[in-house]
């Protein structure tokens, strides 16, 4: 139950202290160790392309709203008209090894008036699964986030998507619930998961980022010492 009330007696939300909203979330690069972020342009979709066809389980687009793309140009016309939205707001993810695109995510439902943003289109190829860039390009847009001013970080998946519902509890995001019937995609039903982080929270997640994508964390074969979920 809330401590707070209004003059009539009723319980009521605690306030914000001079709250004016958040900045819109700019299309501009972010840079880390493993990987950058630059805003998704045509030019990247034939390497993108390229990176999820060597997918070989058939599973990348399974839980993906898109998908998937039988030749390159569907998914270079997929890129050519995801490129102008600012809603959902699309990234490449460059992996710093190879300097090719390996992935893509995106910030979507921006709201800067109430300081929420979810983060989604969550897309890895084989080279970037598993790998520290791919848990280094998810903190960088969490990052930007809460840099900007955001109450609230979003992660939603559907509800059977197990590998998603376990890498929100690793990166750090709560479960708040489920929305069923949330969503029909692909001709099926969707049950949606509902997981966040508050930026009351990002202090002490930012810090497990930080002691996780420390060099001295790695060995010289580039494998994790620690694991994330145990810091956060």
């Amino acid at each position: 139950m809330t401590e707070h009330q209004n003059p009539q007696g009723q319980p009521i939300g605690a306030p914000v202290a001079d709250w004016t909203g958040c900045p819109a979330i700019p299309r501009t690069p972010m840079h880390g160790q493993f990987c950058d972020l630059v805003p998704l342009e045509a030019p990247h979709s034939a390497d993108l392309f390229a990176a999820f066809d060597a997918d070989t389980t058939g599973t990348l687009w399974t839980y993906m709203p898109v998908g998937p793309f039988a030749t390159e140009n569907d998914y270079a016309t997929w890129v050519a008209a995801a490129q102008n939205s600012a809603d959902p707001l699309f990234f490449t993810i460059i992996a710093k090894d190879s300097g090719k695109p390996v992935g893509v995510a995106s910030f979507l439902r921006i709201d800067p008036a109430n300081g929420v943003v979810e983060v989604g289109f969550i897309t890895f190829a084989p080279a970037l699964q598993r790998t520290p860039a791919a848990t280094e390009a998810m903190y960088l847009m969490m990052k930007r986030a809460f840099d900007l001013g955001y109450r609230r970080y979003e992660w939603k998946c559907d509800a059977l998507n197990a590998p998603s519902r376990n890498a929100a509890a690793r990166l750090g995001f709560c479960y708040d619930g489920l929305f069923k019937q949330a969503v029909v995609y692909k001709g099926r039903n969707r049950d949606t998961a509902w997981f966040s982080v508050l930026d009351q929270d990002w202090a002490r997640i930012d810090k497990a980022f930080q002691n996780w994508l420390d060099p001295a964390n790695f060995d010289t074969n580039g494998q994790q010492i620690n694991a994330l979920k145990a810091r956060i």
